[in-house]
């Protein structure tokens, strides 16, 4: 049986908290490069969706002679789209 206390978003805020701090006590601090390292993944998460977004934007209006008809939206969804995917990268970690 489940404990009540379970559907309670802060009784869970609470136990993760508590679990992350538990892992931090049996592992430690991460290394700075292991930082680093993290910054670096979370600037690609953000970039590449955008860059994608440039390519295929820039590929369409080539394609039908619209000049930046498709590269600015595009670019905008390579922007929400990044920028949703660190946020839920960020809440995972």
């Amino acid at each position: 049986m489940t404990d009540p206390g379970d559907k309670d978003p802060l009784v869970r805020g609470v136990r993760l908290r508590g679990d992350r701090h538990r892992r931090w006590l049996g592992e430690g601090d991460p290394s700075v490069a292991h930082r680093l390292a993290q910054i670096g993944v979370l600037g690609w998460i953000i970039v590449m969706p955008m860059l994608i977004g440039i390519f295929a934007g820039r590929w369409l209006d080539q394609h039908f002679d619209t000049g930046l008809f498709w590269t600015a939206p595009l670019l905008l969804l390579g922007t929400a789209l990044g920028g949703w995917s660190a946020w839920k990268w960020m809440k995972s970690a």
